[in-house]
């Protein structure tokens, strides 16, 4: 066989994807892996994807996206953040995923290093081995799962180009507090690094964050997706922001990628933006009170997340992964171990299931624990 890239060597399927394939094998397990919201995108949303078919928009946008939308965008950005992205500064991308994988290989060089805070979502690391890059994890778990500047610096060698940030967080939950922010503001602005923001839970739980306080953004790659505060997983459309001059070149990689989005889903992106998500964003509130009790009654503390729809309780000294497929096994509920995102002795579960099997699920992990003392 003709020898492939080697940048594919030991590529593999994420870890997430994994133990829902497992769980749903099993059969009768309830899956707390994926963060797919339970609800149905609004219909106002749906509705003005189909007006837009019904109108004959099925031919090709800008590549950057359509100019109504990119024009929505920035309305919408400087209004609820205070951002100040023209429409020139927004490419429309297929999920928050091409906006990462277009930024990074974008902006890195073979040999460059990426630091990642950990635990992160482990598309980080693999696009930044994608592009012949470094990633250089730093664990945060000693630190309420907050960078520090301290760790910050410890990381950072002639050879760094970006720091990835992500708040709210995926798999903790924690967002970074401002103190936080200024001082990671202030080191990478001493190094010029590039900063990553992948703000995509944001939408659900506002906060402060880096594209928000930093002082200037001529170094700023922030990432947003439709996906989550919408319940819009499965139309596929993000976006990201970055100076003009940044965002010229890497919309040219996009097109070269994908050409465009959609331009029917761009239209239901459009009215997404007039859409509040408050009502999604109180249920998830009360579904994270409840796990985060019965969890603690468990004896499986974790840090009380803030944000996005993830907790990730500590389970000590047992091995992750063999603690979630007997968890799958044994008890019929899926979770996602803490190795696939950096940090062993953890295990991620998504609250963004009914409440219903929520509760359910609870149940089976509390039988699971007293049956394995």
């Amino acid at each position: 066989m003709t020898e492939l890239n080697h940048n594919l060597r030991g590529l593999a399927l994420g870890g997430i994807r994994r133990f829902t394939t497992l769980a749903k094998e099993r059969g009768d397990c309830i899956l707390l892996t994926l963060g797919e919201p339970e609800f149905d995108t609004p219909l106002p949303i749906r509705q003005a994807c189909k007006d837009a078919l019904d109108q004959g928009r099925t031919h090709y946008t800008e590549n950057r996206g359509d100019l109504a939308l990119r024009q929505a965008i920035s309305q919408f950005e400087r209004r609820s953040r205070g951002l100040d992205y023209a429409p020139e500064e927004i490419l429309i991308t297929l999920g928050a995923t091409e906006a990462i994988y277009t930024a990074l290989t974008g902006v890195l060089n073979p040999g460059d290093e990426v630091v990642i805070p950990t635990p992160a979502f482990s598309l980080y690391d693999t696009v930044t081995r994608l592009a012949g890059a470094v990633p250089v994890p730093v664990d945060t778990s000693k630190d309420g799962f907050q960078l520090t500047a301290s760790s910050l610096e410890a990381a950072l060698t002639p050879k760094t180009k970006v720091l990835i940030l992500n708040s709210p967080n995926n798999p903790t939950g924690v967002v970074y507090t401002p103190e936080h922010l200024a001082a990671i503001d202030r080191i990478t602005r001493e190094r010029e690094l590039f900063v990553l923001c992948d703000d995509v839970y944001w939408g659900l739980s506002p906060c402060p964050t880096f594209p928000q306080l930093a002082h200037g953004r001529d170094r700023i790659l922030a990432v947003q997706s439709f996906s989550k505060p919408y319940a819009m997983t499965g139309w596929r459309v993000g976006y990201l922001m970055a100076p003009r001059a940044v965002l010229d070149r890497l919309a040219v990689l996009h097109s070269h990628a994908v050409t465009c989005a959609p331009a029917m889903i761009q239209a239901a992106c459009l009215a997404a933006l007039d859409w509040d998500p408050e009502e999604m964003a109180r249920a998830y509130e009360t579904r994270r009170g409840y796990i985060c009790r019965r969890l603690e009654a468990m004896g499986l503390p974790c840090a009380r997340p803030e944000g996005a729809f993830y907790v990730f309780p500590s389970i000590g000294s047992r091995s992750s992964e063999d603690f979630c497929l007997r968890l799958i096994q044994d008890a019929g509920v899926a979770a996602v171990p803490g190795t696939v995102f950096g940090a062993e002795g953890y295990v991620r579960m998504s609250y963004c299931c009914s409440m219903e099997h929520l509760q359910e699920a609870m149940d089976r992990l509390e039988r699971f624990l007293q049956l394995s003392q």
